[in-house]
Parts: structure tokens; sequence; C-alpha cells
């Protein structure tokens, strides 16, 4: 199973990930790190990425997933996929890919964003990508879950939504 958590900047998709990840024993992997050099120079310098930025970069979101999924290997992947273009794009093709949405409040990205440090995202894009954000509609194979606690209670919640039986296998409806 690829596991994809998605949401906008400071939605918690690293720190849940990596939380969710270690809990079942799968990899986890950022897609900001599957990004080429131009888009986080881009970025860094604060400039928003467009449709035509975000290309190569899906593209290669969508082979890393194709390689795990060729492996028999399962995967925790956080991934912005803020337009249901992108979302379809990962999904599609894909019965062993799921994707969970955190709907993260305005006022609690910005806080988060204006704590982080070391990262190439800068706080100014927020605005940006809430401008691009498509919210997952209920005809899309998408979860959402609010953020309650914190996130090792997001990802207890989480688990629970996707894998409830004991012996870890998902629900039928969780894909």
């Amino acid at each position: 199973m690829i596991l994809i958590l998605a949401g906008v900047a400071g939605s918690g998709k690293t720190t849940v990930g990596l939380l969710l990840a270690r809990s079942l024993h799968w990899r986890f992997e950022d897609a900001d790190s599957l990004h080429p050099e131009a888009n986080v120079a881009k970025m860094h310098a604060g400039i928003p990425l467009t449709d035509e930025d975000r290309a190569p970069w899906l593209r290669a979101v969508a082979d890393f997933m194709d390689a795990q999924i060729a492996a028999g290997q399962s995967c925790v992947l956080a991934c912005s996929a803020l337009k249901r273009a992108s979302r379809d794009l990962l999904l599609s093709g894909r019965p062993a890919a799921t994707m969970v949405f955190l709907q993260v409040g305005r006022d609690v990205l910005d806080r988060r964003l204006a704590a982080r440090q070391g990262h190439f995202f800068p706080r100014g894009l927020l605005a940006s990508q809430l401008e691009t954000l498509e919210p997952p509609q209920p005809d899309e194979r998408v979860q959402t879950v609010l953020p309650e606690g914190g996130p090792a209670q997001t990802s207890a919640k989480i688990v629970t939504l996707l894998l409830p039986g004991p012996g870890g296998a998902p629900r039928p409806d969780a894909t």
C-alpha cells in the first residue's frame, strides 16, 4: 500500500507521515525531495510554482510510487497534491494507493510555517498554496482528516481509519 498524506504546507504531512511510517514499519518519502532543483530554487525565492513547474515533479512522484508498488513495498508518501488533477494522476490506475488529505485552518498553518526553520518553502507562499488548493470532493478517492491533538493523535486516527483490524489489512472502503 502507498499511503499519500496530502495537504498544504504546514498541514503536518511530514511530521505525521514519519510517525505513521514508524508505527507501520513502512518507508517514508517526502515528495519535496523529488522536486527538480529549479522548483526548489523558485520556491526558496518566494515564487509560486505553476502547473508547468509541477508536471515533472508529479511524474517523478508517480514513478516513485510505481517503483514501490512493483517492488511490493508499502510506503507513506508526503505530497501536497493541492489540485484534483494532481490527486487523480497519483491515484489513477494505482489501486494499491490511498490518499489522506490533512485539512488544517489557515491560522494554524501560518503559525506552523512561522515556527519552521531550515525548509526551502517560505511562509510567504502559503497564500499561493491556499489559492491553488482545490479541496477534495466527495467523489474523489481521498479521505479528509481534521488533525486533532498532536501529531501522534492524528497518526493514530489515520491508522484507525485505514487499518483498523489487528492484522493491519486495509479496510475495503479506505482506498
